[in-house]
């Protein structure tokens, strides 16, 4: 955990920071999408609109903030050092960006072209990262459980977008595939392989620190993503060889495994010895219900005839894990960056002429606050569009929208603070010398 105070080790503040601000606005993206489409939308997960709203939300917005707080915890947490970081981010955030926006687009349209397009510059972008990220991991402690949850993130990256780019060559007629085992398979790894791995590897470290807990179980730390992968990976052979019961089995013991992960995770929070709760603390352990949910919502309606009499169950399972699970936990993980990336830099930058603000005060708490209220009100709107689409699909767009413009507006604001105190640097006279 010291490793997060070696300043010497962090990146330029732009290279996190671009991905930070673009997050908001694909949430943008989608709060407008859900107002343009309508009750529609919620008609079932395979219309245009909805993989269309659920790839602004994971591409548009969750991967440019992972991938934007891996450009600062590789270094500060891993003591892995990324070659040249700062032009890694521009290419990787071009990318990134150009085919988030391609990829909505071809589902929307239809266009074989965009398809391409899409599959090109997010494989490309994102292979860029993984290659850059395992080239600055090789040899970093294999017996940390952190490092060694990053690296079999990176490959649960790697592996949620060759299944992404295939489905997408798929889509646009450039390939066949079979299409609804893939899709099966992309969402695993996704949400698990890669998100709940890198979520929660990097909860090993961050969640006892801020949030003043106990540390997680040491052996549970140690076990958690490799046994995570290894279930993903046999589920991936039964696919392959045609085995369905045994895939049927294995795709449980993922959602089992999540659970797991996201049950120890809310166990640590509640243990917090904090003196009142913060909007980070609040976010993830809303996030934890949310995933332990799902989860069970998942099994029910495999197991059960819940299934069969509601076609709309994944609609709801698809808004627990992701606006309520992960984006919850990534709006808190904000929270805690980007005032300490402020901090840092400004503390660097004032060369102990001039102290940095504090980080309350670079970000204030109430409008945090106010931010994750307008996510909650968000999730029980999205929530409830699931059920009754004309209802309250109008509602829960202007959430979305309320939402992501109050996020925006928050990472606008800490990086204002950073503009004025620069000011204050540049203006301040320079420290006397001593003879």
């Amino acid at each position: 955990m010291q490793a997060l105070l070696s300043y010497d080790q962090s990146p330029p503040f732009s290279a996190p920071l671009r991905f930070f601000l673009t997050a908001p606005l694909f949430g943008l993206l989608a709060g407008a999408l859900v107002l343009w489409q309508g009750p529609e939308l919620f008609a079932s997960r395979w219309t245009p609109a909805a993989l269309a709203l659920t790839h602004l939300i994971t591409v548009g917005f969750m991967l440019q903030i992972m991938l934007g707080a891996l450009l600062q915890l590789l270094p500060v947490v891993a003591g892995a050092h990324l070659a040249r970081p700062g032009r890694v981010a521009a290419v990787v955030h071009a990318g990134l960006t150009l085919g988030a926006l391609a990829l909505v687009a071809a589902f929307l349209t239809g266009h074989p072209v965009l398809y391409g397009s899409a599959s090109l510059l997010l494989g490309s972008s994102s292979g860029v990262f993984v290659a850059a990220a395992a080239w600055a991991l090789r040899g970093v402690g294999a017996g940390q459980a952190t490092v060694v949850g990053m690296k079999l993130a990176l490959f649960g990256l790697g592996v949620t977008v060759s299944l992404g780019a295939v489905l997408a060559l798929s889509l646009g007629q450039w390939m066949t595939w079979p299409a609804l085992a893939l899709t099966s398979l992309h969402v695993g790894w996704g949400l698990l392989g890669w998100a709940g791995v890198l979520l929660t590897a990097v909860a090993y470290v961050v969640v006892p620190m801020f949030q003043i807990t106990p540390p997680y179980d040491n052996r549970f730390a140690r076990a958690g993503a490799p046994v995570t992968v290894a279930v993903l990976l046999g589920w991936t052979v039964s696919e392959v060889f045609h085995w369905p019961t045994m895939a049927a089995l294995l795709q449980a013991l993922s959602v089992v495994a999540g659970a797991v992960l996201a049950g120890a995770t809310l166990a640590t929070t509640l243990r917090s010895k904090r003196a009142r709760r913060d909007p980070t603390q609040a976010t993830w352990q809303l996030a934890m219900v949310c995933l332990l949910l799902a989860a069970g919502l998942w099994l029910a309606a495999v197991s059960t005839p819940v299934g069969a009499l509601w076609v709309g169950w994944p609609l709801l399972w698809g808004v627990l894990v992701l606006w309520g699970g992960l984006v919850s936990v990534m709006v808190g993980m904000l929270y805690k960056i980007v005032p300490f990336l402020v901090w840092l830099h400004l503390r660097r930058l004032g060369q102990g002429k001039v102290h940095a603000p504090h980080m309350k005060l670079i970000l204030p708490e109430r409008a945090q606050w106010l931010q994750v209220a307008l996510h909650g009100a968000a999730l029980l709107l999205l929530l409830a569009a699931t059920v009754w689409p004309t209802g309250f699909t109008c509602a829960a767009g202007t959430a979305l929208l309320a939402s992501n413009a109050a996020l925006l507006r928050n990472v606008l604001l800490a990086l204002k603070a950073y503009r004025q105190h620069l000011v204050v640097i540049a203006v301040s006279p320079p420290r006397p010398q001593h003879h």
